[in-house]
């Protein structure tokens, strides 16, 4: 039997805050999942009021009304996204058409320059699976089965109005929703403070500072890297004479989020591009170029200066955020990837901190301190004690 019963209930009753916090916890999760769906506009919405926060309190500091500096932000950033889009919808229409104009030249280099160039060199036969008599033949013995793709087809195509009526819906909602977001973030933030248990405050306020640092730092710095390799990759493609260029800048751009995929993109998307409109070296050896350009600028002066090391996570960590986001919670958990890991990445160094400083860790006996600066010992002469 136990000797120290007090301890014993006291352990108990930590033990069931935990079940019960974890049971929260996974409760939350799950109503994220159903309702991932619908909390797309909101999610992006309430980023955009995060984002926006700060110089909404700078304007305050020199005097305006919070609803007065509510309206000037958000008419400052409808201001910029406007802008942005009379500049890029014309430009990228036009990329868009001029790529579907070009899928002839490019199929025609894939089957007749591509293709048996990896079959000269892997001996696999690769053309004949693409003949379209054969696909025809294998068309007529699956017909059945072709005949239940194109039904399923025609029923994603029936669905696809409803999803743009959803897709419409969230546009007009997503600047009411950034707007009162914007309006009311303090407010929001002060009520869920008073929610949070007395005894874990500021342990809380701590952990919410330092994810707010971390996270408001990443996200300002890596939307500005997107938009500065976004257009110097536009630019230098359409200065090697690329009729895509700024379509493959564009999304060279907004995939370099994700580590190494906004390169490979242009490595990519840009060699292709090269080969069917030219077919030479000259060409080739230019998207090499502006490929190298943005990795300098990129990694010398963009990424050090803007975002530097504030997210803490290694590049395999936030392409797995992303792909595992995305498949538990589609576009909503893409959006949410990079935040929550970022906060995960806080908590995670926390919890390290708390086991250094546990029993587990250093044991019963004093912690042993390992020196790492040690002086070799000199060599003790005949008659001396050693050096200490």
């Amino acid at each position: 039997m136990s000797m120290h019963p007090d301890n014993d209930l006291a352990a108990i009753a930590t033990f069931y805050r935990r079940v019960q916090w974890t049971a929260l916890g996974l409760g939350v999760l799950w109503v994220v999942w159903l309702l991932a769906p619908i909390l797309s506009p909101f999610v992006f919405a309430a980023l955009l009021g995060w984002l926006g926060d700060p110089m909404v309190d700078r304007l305050e500091a020199r005097g305006f009304k919070r609803n007065n500096a509510v309206i000037l932000v958000f008419s400052a950033m409808t201001l910029v996204l406007v802008i942005a889009l009379i500049v890029l919808v014309p430009l990228l229409e036009q990329q868009i058409v001029t790529l579907v104009e070009s899928l002839p030249n490019y199929r025609d280099w894939l089957v007749g320059t591509a293709l048996p160039w990896v079959e000269q060199r892997t001996g696999l036969q690769i053309v004949s699976w693409l003949d379209p008599e054969r696909l025809i033949q294998l068309v007529r013995e699956h017909w059945e089965s072709a005949g239940g793709i194109a039904a399923t087809a025609l029923g994603y195509v029936s669905r696809s109005g409803f999803a743009l009526l959803g897709w419409i819906a969230n546009i007009v909602l997503l600047p009411v929703l950034a707007f009162f977001f914007l309006r009311d973030w303090d407010l929001l933030v002060e009520r869920v403070g008073l929610l949070v248990p007395r005894d874990h405050y500021e342990t809380v306020a701590r952990l919410t500072r330092e994810s707010d640092a971390v996270l408001g730092g990443f996200l300002r710095g890596q939307l500005l890297v997107m938009l500065i390799l976004g257009v110097l990759y536009a630019v230098g493609l359409s200065l090697v004479g690329l009729n895509l260029g700024i379509l493959i800048g564009v999304i060279a751009g907004l995939l370099t989020f994700v580590p190494y995929l906004g390169p490979a993109a242009i490595v990519v998307f840009g060699g292709t591009a090269a080969l069917v409109q030219f077919g030479d070296w000259q060409h080739l050896a230019g998207v090499a170029v502006v490929f190298t350009i943005g990795q300098v600028i990129e990694s010398y002066w963009l990424t050090p200066k803007l975002v530097g090391d504030r997210i803490g996570l290694h590049p395999m960590a936030v392409i797995f955020a992303v792909m595992a986001g995305g498949s538990l919670f589609g576009f909503l958990g893409m959006l949410l990837a990079l935040p929550v890991a970022a906060v995960v990445n806080v908590l995670l160094r926390y919890a390290q901190e708390r086991y250094r400083q546990s029993r587990l860790y250093a044991g019963e006996s004093p912690a042993i301190v390992v020196a790492t600066d040690v002086h070799p010992v000199a060599t003790a002469r005949d008659g001396e004690p050693p050096a200490a």
